[in-house]
């Protein structure tokens, strides 16, 4: 079995009927099946109680929540075993993340703040006068539609 450490992404659905102190300790030992594997999380984003587009297992709602974390295989085989036999699991996803999206990710999270203007340049006052825009080329006039009563009465229609 491969040995090497990836990044994967698991999504998860947990009964929305149970308490939120119940539903943090599912989530707290999803968490503890992935470290005590070998396995290192690097977020937990907690969607909330959303309503399913259908009912599972008798259920219209559930509790969201994605989980990225860096594994090994067996951190996937105890995942898997763990969300088949827990009752309070309604619906499970485990994606190895590709490295390509994790490279645009990181490109996108280098270029967001230098997108951002730097407060003193927002309070600077321009150094040159600000040009004009372009003039907009004109824009083509069409036939209406619809008739409305200013223009006229519709054409008859013709005979037959």
């Amino acid at each position: 079995m491969d040995h090497r450490k990836r990044l994967y992404e698991t999504t998860f659905i947990v009964n929305a009927s149970l308490d939120d102190s119940q539903i943090e300790g599912v989530i707290t030992h999803v968490q503890e099946i992935v470290t005590r594997n070998g396995g290192e999380i690097t977020a937990i984003n907690k969607w909330g109680r959303k309503r399913l587009a259908y009912t599972i297992q008798k259920k219209n709602n559930g509790f969201y929540v994605n989980l990225e974390f860096v594994g090994t295989g067996p951190v996937i085989t105890q995942l898997q075993r763990s969300f088949l036999l827990d009752q309070n699991f309604l619906r499970f996803l485990i994606v190895q993340v590709d490295p390509r999206a994790v490279k645009a990710r990181q490109q996108a999270a280098a270029a967001v703040p230098a997108a951002i203007p730097a407060p003193e340049a927002i309070a600077a006052p321009p150094a040159a006068e600000p040009t004009a825009p372009p003039p907009a080329a004109p824009v083509p006039q069409r036939k209406p539609l619809f008739f409305d009563d200013e223009a006229g009465p519709p054409p008859a229609p013709k005979a037959r």
